[in-house]
């Protein structure tokens, strides 16, 4: 059951939301070109996941 906002005190609060601040976006060295990139993301500069290329792969079919 839900707790009158009187009864918490300002502290206990404060504590519980401690966890609620935002964060800074953490990158990482692409390893195939040496690019910052976020984390478990495709490097957008040179289209590489995981040591494979997953972007920029057209083929044109005539």
């Amino acid at each position: 059951m839900a707790v009158s906002p009187k009864r918490v005190s300002k502290a206990n609060k404060r504590m519980r939301r401690s966890h609620h601040a935002i964060t800074a976006t953490q990158f990482s060295a692409c390893p195939n070109c040496g690019e910052p990139k976020v984390s478990h993301k495709v490097c957008l500069e040179c289209g590489y996941y995981d040591g494979k290329q997953v972007i920029g792969q057209e083929e044109t079919n005539a």
